[in-house]
């Protein structure tokens, strides 16, 4: 299995298309964060900057040219740590995430 992995994590960027998705998203997490953040209720929404910085990560992997597939895998490879902790802090300190 880790072969198969390593070959998902490092295949060659995918393009604009997909980037732009993942862009799209974390605008649109950006946007929910800067909305609660100008009611003054930004306190209660903190896990939505887990969102944002692993759905820019992963854009910007996939936005890449398709010789940099080394470095696509690591940016892959940071954003899924980051969604990870996001996970982790929701089990272990469920407080931070619920308010």
């Amino acid at each position: 299995m880790v072969p198969y992995i390593s070959d998902v994590l490092f295949n060659e960027p995918q393009g604009w298309p997909s980037s732009l998705v993942q862009f799209g998203a974390s605008f649109s997490f950006l946007c929910i964060f800067v909305y609660a953040w100008s009611v003054g209720d930004a306190g209660e929404v903190p896990w939505v900057l887990f969102f944002i910085v692993g759905t820019a990560l992963s854009g910007i992997a996939e936005s890449l040219p398709k010789t940099r597939r080394r470095a696509a895998g690591l940016l892959r490879l940071t954003a899924i740590l980051v969604l990870v902790c996001f996970l982790a802090i929701m089990f272990l300190v469920p407080e931070y995430i619920i308010g």
